[in-house]
């Protein structure tokens, strides 16, 4: 497919167009995370960003294949307090999200960190596996990040997820909220994780150091 890179995207990129190659159409999620891949520097910043397909804006479950002219648009003016969203299997970096939240009338910069911790219920734990939906999960992401800066208006906001096998000590989540006061940086950070944990399709696995593994919150049917 021919991809095309727009503004800020384009600089990012390094490049104005180019030809992508897959083995078969991607959807959405996929095709950030091709495009993330070839250009490191575009890559913290794909998630806020639209696709055009053939020259009409890209429906969320779109997929494109080799025949399509794709376009990548970053925001336009006035931009948007949502700066990263994002679902990865690749080690989660804090100095990229902070950095994504971090501005000049920032007063005060809140960041949660979720790690794999060694116990659960007092079990010992080797590890966990995430799971998530490949396009809703990061739909639901995008729209809780969307809500919680409706609510603290003057917040921006960015939160990355893990999904895979995690070891422990490894970062699972990353929510970082800036904001002109602590007090809000604080709110929108909290809200934004237990909100989280909540909705966003993204399932969780721990693995036990005896052997055996469940999956969290699954309940059995009452008999």
């Amino acid at each position: 497919m021919k991809v095309r890179y727009h503004a800020a995207a384009r600089e990012l990129a390094g490049v104005s167009e180019e030809e992508v190659t897959s083995a078969e159409p991607l959807n959405t999620p996929a095709l950030r995370e091709l495009l993330g891949a070839r250009h490191p520097a575009l890559r913290p910043h794909l998630a806020r960003m639209r696709f055009a397909r053939n020259g009409d804006f890209a429906a969320a479950d779109a997929l494109f294949g080799a025949a399509d002219e794709v376009d990548v648009l970053p925001p336009v003016a006035g931009g948007s307090p949502v700066v990263l969203v994002d679902i990865r299997s690749e080690p989660l970096s804090i100095d990229e999200v902070y950095a994504a939240v971090d501005h000049a009338s920032a007063g005060g910069v809140a960041l949660f960190v979720g790690v794999v911790r060694d116990h659960a219920e007092g079990r010992g734990v080797d590890g966990l596996e995430y799971e998530a939906h490949p396009t809703l999960a990061l739909t639901e992401a995008r729209r809780v990040l969307e809500g919680v800066a409706a609510e603290v208006p003057e917040a921006r906001l960015a939160a990355i997820h893990r999904v895979g096998p995690l070891r422990v000590g490894e970062r699972a989540v990353v929510v970082a909220a800036s904001a002109p006061h602590r007090a809000e940086a604080f709110r929108a950070c909290r809200l934004v994780i237990d909100r989280f944990k909540e909705t966003v399709p993204i399932w969780k696995k721990e693995h036990f150091a005896a052997g055996d593994a469940r999956w969290v919150n699954l309940e059995e049917d009452p008999e």
